[in-house]
């Protein structure tokens, strides 16, 4: 008798672990909806891969690292868990945290460094807005669950970046042709 309890015990709770992950898909599914075009995907898709790009590689750690922009007598540096590198300017450090928080390793740069700051504002706002649309849509529920949308949500971000692509590691540029005298 004590064998059967047992055994029902584990039905339940993939029951319950199948319904929190649907429950998941739901909300993170709404939440990407509501973000529609302001959505990171939607905002690299659009702003950043339209222009000239130039591929940048984050060297990333494996497990959920800590990101900070750091002032520094060398410069901006934006540092990614242990690791440091080293940003022309803030614009380029926001910008890049953006994607260290979301785990792309690679993603394109705007070559032109004028359209950065405006799109890193976007970027920055559009993770807050979605951070602020988990905190809404789970309120009231577990932890469990929110963690669960999060990390759905960073998947779902996370591919539609990268099939949107990187780009080349350099720009290219046409050259015109040449004046004959």
């Amino acid at each position: 008798m004590e064998t059967g309890r047992k055994r029902s015990k584990p039905a339940e709770n993939r029951s319950v672990s199948s319904s929190a992950t649907q429950s998941a898909d739901n909300v993170a599914s709404e939440i990407l909806r509501q973000l529609n075009d302001q959505s990171i995907g939607a905002i690299y898709r659009d702003k950043v891969r339209s222009q000239r790009t130039r591929r940048y590689e984050l060297r990333i750690p494996r497990n959920s690292p800590t990101i900070d922009i750091m002032h520094t007598l060398l410069g901006i540096e934006l540092k990614v868990g242990k690791v440091r590198m080293l940003c022309p300017d803030l614009a380029t450090a926001r910008y890049l945290s953006v994607f260290a928080r979301i785990g792309c390793e690679e993603v394109a740069i705007p070559y032109d460094i004028t359209q950065i700051s405006w799109i890193a504002d976007e970027l920055e706002s559009s993770w807050h807005r979605m951070m602020l649309l988990v905190e809404h849509f789970t309120r009231g529920r577990t932890a469990r669950l929110r963690s669960l949308v999060r990390r759905k949500l960073l998947t779902q971000v996370k591919e539609s970046v990268l099939a949107a692509g990187a780009g080349s590691k350099f720009p290219h540029f046409s050259q015109p042709a040449r004046r004959q005298r």
